[in-house]
């Protein structure tokens, strides 16, 4: 599929799902993939993006990741709903990370019960992780945030609709990208993006969380080009610099289940 089609799926996923919600959000951790889920959103909406940003704060993200978050949504004009999460305590620690998981599910609940909404659009992919592999363009969540992985709705002919059953629905207009496709679009577009994903000193992130959970990997790559370049080459998968408990497919599938993004 080429980038142009790829844009425009996305772009009728993101219309369709703003036509069927009565009030959508979207979740910004301020990496790459959701910077670009909002850039196709002024793209589908003449410049603008006609809902919020969520930004779930643990208060350990980057520094980088915080002054993006502020500069591009006064650049932008968006606005960014801050929900404050907790680090977890040993005994409510049943992930082996203690930063993410079921904290920032607790947070994304109290913000979504607060505003009401019944959409909420994720960045994910299906080429990062296998259970990922395992989700839908429209992915309804019951009263307790569950994910039926086993039973989800067929999808067939771009036929996407709402489960009015649903407490609310997760809407992932990237599923079909690749982490090549969104750097050739971050290319293409100009995008700004976390300086941290740019080698310094032979290292550099290739997926962002916090400063808990997030490692550095072997690179040289300093500008886009670069990275477009090394990912054509790599046998490295780009989650490799992530905590690797988090990682494990029990874990991940048990927390996505749980209504972890």
């Amino acid at each position: 599929m080429s980038l142009e089609d790829l844009v425009n799926k996305s772009i009728y996923i993101i219309r369709e799902a703003k036509n069927q919600f009565k009030n959508v959000a979207a979740l910004w951790s301020t990496g790459k993939d959701s910077t670009v889920l909002l850039a196709l959103a002024r793209q589908a909406f003449l410049g603008k993006i006609p809902f919020p940003a969520i930004h779930i704060d643990n208060g350990l993200d980057f520094p980088e990741t915080y002054a993006l978050r502020d500069e591009l949504s006064k650049e932008w004009k968006f606005k960014v709903i801050v929900a404050k999460s907790k680090i977890m305590n040993a005994e409510e620690n049943i992930t082996g990370l203690r930063c993410c998981g079921a904290n920032k599910t607790e947070a994304l609940k109290e913000v979504i019960e607060q505003h009401k909404f019944d959409g909420l659009f994720v960045s994910i992919r299906r080429d990062e992780h296998g259970i990922r592999a395992k989700e839908r363009y429209f992915s309804p969540r019951d009263s307790n945030f569950r994910w039926d992985y086993l039973n989800q709705p067929a999808e067939v002919w771009d036929y996407y609709i709402k489960n009015n059953n649903a407490n609310h629905t997760r809407i992932h207009p990237l599923l079909h990208w690749t982490e090549l496709d969104i750097w050739k679009y971050i290319k293409q577009e100009n995008l700004p993006v976390n300086p941290l994903y740019f080698s310094r000193n032979g290292k550099r992130f290739r997926s962002l969380g916090c400063t808990q959970c997030t490692v550095s990997v072997d690179s040289e790559a300093k500008t886009t080009d670069d990275i477009i370049k090394e990912l054509g080459k790599t046998n490295v998968p780009e989650r490799a610099g992530r905590f690797k408990g988090k990682e494990d497919e029990l874990i991940m599938q048990r927390l996505r289940a749980l209504g972890y993004m």
